[in-house]
Formats: structure tokens, C-alpha cells, sequence
């Protein structure tokens, strides 16, 4: 009896320590089912005043140009000014041979002296004759064409002025001053080129450059989508003495100096379906050349209760449409779907899905899915700017 004990023991120890190996593995087995909690950031979502812009396409054009040419036909005798630099009104830009102008002008004048002294010999006449036919010394048949000749005199002599006027300005002509303030591009002519002759020639080209214009395009189904909600009372209307641009250059960088909206075009270009707008621009150191093309952002209206998400807390199902992941009191991990409006900047503005208070993750959606419990870290909001009407 007493030696059954030991054999007893040898086969109750390998149950024993399998017992203690799968209390073992139970325990591990419950550690890997409750994992850390994921750290997630997080934007508590507010509502504030959105500013609606549109980036729409177009080119840069200059407000003035000015086609300098030539008046009167003659031979180009110098060109004064200096190719692609700034002139100003009234600046001497060619001068042509005057000397046939300078004759016209000369004969001209002295006709008008002819004139006047066929004029003052008339009038002493018609002076004579009406002194004697008040005593009836001549006939009034006399005295009518002693008047007649005065009155012709006279219209000689206006005649004659108007001739002088000519030529002086065909003289002036001769000169050719800049029309308009601008930058002057390179000479069409050269020295000694014969020109005005049976047309007038285009000498050179001034174009004003500040301020400049951008015109860019917008559709009418666009247009017309704006026009609705601003009836509706989702959207604001801002003055257009309050819209403001803004310019980004063709390499994508943002043109430092601020524009407004002046017009909108009133016809629809057949062709495009689309409405021209035009935005004006300061150009003080003539960055902006004509022909170039760029984009401008334009706010166009005012979203006076909008919510916004940044961009990286969109995502997307296999059928495109957009989600949002949230994190809810518990803190663990929900999806909604949302409806988006237009991209600003950075930023989705969102117009159905959200409401204020919903924590929506920003950073970390890679690594959570919904029911997961998750650490919140929240995350400085970078909301689009609050519109203020400044009037400017």
C-alpha cells in the first residue's frame, strides 16, 4: 500500500502542471482581447460664418491698350523713346519729317493774311457805300454787292482759319506723343520707314499694367446654384464692393496683393455656356504681365451657420460616397455618412450629416474602425475664416 503512494504522485504531477499551462494561456488569451485604447485626434465640430469662394480659370489682360499709329503719311525720322520702358501721357514717342507739314502750315497762314486783307478792303468799301446811298449817290444795286462782297470776305477768312487749324494739327501730327500712361512694347517701324501712307500705321503698342485685370469664367449651372441659395436664405449675398480675390499665379503661388470684383459680363458665351467675370488686381511691380494664365478664388457669398471638416477626415466607401468617423461619449468609434459642399482651401464644407457638438477624428482613422474604444486627443480647429464686411 504504502508504495502505491509514489506512482500515485508522478501521475498526478503532469496533470497538474497542464492544468497550470492552460490556466496560463486562458489568462493570455484575455490579455490579447482587450487591447490598449487607439489615440485619436479629434475637432469638436461649431458652426461660424463661411466664406463661399469659387477658384474659376482665366488670363490676365491689360485694362488700357493703346495702338499708337501714325496720323499723317511721312518718313519716320526717330524713334525717341526706349523699348519695354514705362511712358506717360503726352510723351514723345516718334517724330516724323515735318517739313511738308511745316510748308502746309506756312502757306496756310499766309492765306489767312490774304484773306483778312481782302476782308478789311471789302468792309471799308460796304462802310463808303452805305454813307452814299443814304444820299442816294450810288445805286442800291451797288451798295447790295458791296455788301455781299463783305459778307464773303468774312467766310473767306473763317475758311482760311480752318485751313491753318489743319495744318497746324497735321504738323502736331508729325510728332507722335504716347495716348495713354504705360508700359511701351517694341517698335513696329524703324527709322526711315514711309508711313500714313493710304493707312495708318501702327507704330507700337502702350499698355497700362497697374492696376491690371484677371477675367475668368464661371458656369451658368454654378451661377445659377449660387443664385438659388441666396434666395433660399442658406447663403448670404456679400456686396460687390466686398468681394474679394484672390490671385494664384500659373507656378501655384498665392499673389501677395489682395483684388475685388468689378463686374460680372450680362451674356452667356454660346459656345462655353459660360459668364465672364472681371476681377482687378494692384500690379506695382508689374509681376503680372498680360496673357498669363492663372486662377483666382473669389468669394461670392456668405454661409452664415456653416460647418466645415478638414479634408483629411473625409473618407470614402468602395462607391465614392463620403464618410466621417466620430467618437461618441463613451469614446469608441462611430461612422456617419455626409453630404459636401465645396472644397475651401484645406477644408470640406459640409452641408448635411454633421451637427454642432460632433466629434469627428482627424488624425489617426487609419488605425481605428467603428466600435473601437479610443484614446481622444483633441485637435486645434483650423476652421475657414469668419467673414467680416469691411467694405473694402
Amino acid at each position: 500500500m504504502p508504495s502505491s503512494s509514489p506512482v500515485r504522485l508522478r501521475t498526478l504531477f503532469p496533470l497538474l502542471a497542464l492544468t497550470l499551462a492552460l490556466t496560463g494561456c486562458g489568462d493570455a488569451s484575455q490579455e490579447e482581447e482587450t487591447p490598449p485604447a487607439t489615440n485619436v485626434s479629434v475637432e469638436t465640430i461649431q458652426m461660424q460664418s463661411l466664406a463661399i469662394s469659387t477658384e474659376l480659370s482665366g488670363r490676365i489682360l491689360a485694362p488700357r491698350i493703346a495702338e499708337v499709329r501714325a496720323r499723317v503719311a511721312g518718313v519716320v525720322l526717330k524713334r525717341v523713346y526706349r523699348e519695354g520702358s514705362d511712358v506717360k501721357q503726352g510723351d514723345v514717342l516718334f517724330r516724323i519729317d515735318p517739313a511738308p507739314f511745316q510748308a502746309d502750315f506756312d502757306s496756310a497762314r499766309a492765306a489767312l493774311a490774304k484773306a483778312e486783307a481782302t476782308r478789311f478792303q471789302t468792309r471799308l468799301q460796304d462802310q463808303r457805300y452805305r454813307e452814299l446811298i443814304a444820299i442816294n449817290a450810288v445805286s442800291r444795286q451797288d451798295h447790295d454787292n458791296a455788301r455781299a462782297a463783305a459778307m464773303q470776305a468774312d467766310a473767306d477768312v473763317d475758311a482760311a482759319k480752318a485751313a491753318l487749324e489743319r495744318a497746324k494739327l497735321n504738323l502736331g501730327y508729325a510728332t507722335v506723343t504716347a495716348p495713354i500712361s504705360g508700359r511701351v512694347g517694341r517698335a513696329l517701324v524703324t527709322e526711315g520707314a514711309l508711313v500714313g501712307q493710304n493707312e495708318s500705321t501702327p507704330l507700337a503698342i502702350i499698355q497700362q499694367l497697374d492696376p491690371i485685370h484677371a477675367d475668368i469664367t464661371q458656369s451658368t449651372r454654378e451661377i445659377n446654384a449660387l443664385r438659388r441659395a441666396l434666395r433660399s436664405g442658406e447663403l448670404q449675398q456679400v456686396g460687390q464692393d466686398q468681394a474679394r480675390a484672390t490671385l494664384i499665379q500659373d507656378d501655384g503661388s498665392v499673389y501677395p496683393q489682395p483684388g475685388k470684383l468689378l463686374f460680372s459680363d450680362i451674356s452667356v458665351d454660346p459656345s462655353t455656356g459660360q459668364i465672364t467675370l472681371r476681377s482687378e488686381f494692384p500690379n506695382p511691380d508689374l509681376d503680372l504681365l498680360p496673357g498669363s494664365f492663372i486662377r483666382v478664388r473669389l468669394d461670392q457669398a456668405v454661409q452664415p451657420k456653416g460647418i466645415s471638416v478638414p479634408q483629411q477626415a473625409i473618407l470614402r466607401d468602395s462607391a465614392g460616397k463620403p464618410r466621417v468617423l466620430l467618437v461618441d461619449g463613451e469614446q469608441r468609434i462611430s461612422e456617419r455618412s455626409v453630404v459636401l459642399g465645396a472644397a475651401q482651401q484645406d477644408r470640406w464644407i459640409v452641408s448635411e450629416g454633421l451637427s454642432p457638438g460632433d466629434r469627428v477624428v482627424t488624425e489617426g482613422l487609419q488605425h481605428v474602425k467603428p466600435g473601437d474604444l479610443v484614446q481622444v486627443t483633441p485637435a486645434g480647429k483650423d476652421a475657414l475664416p469668419i467673414v467680416q464686411h469691411t467694405g473694402q
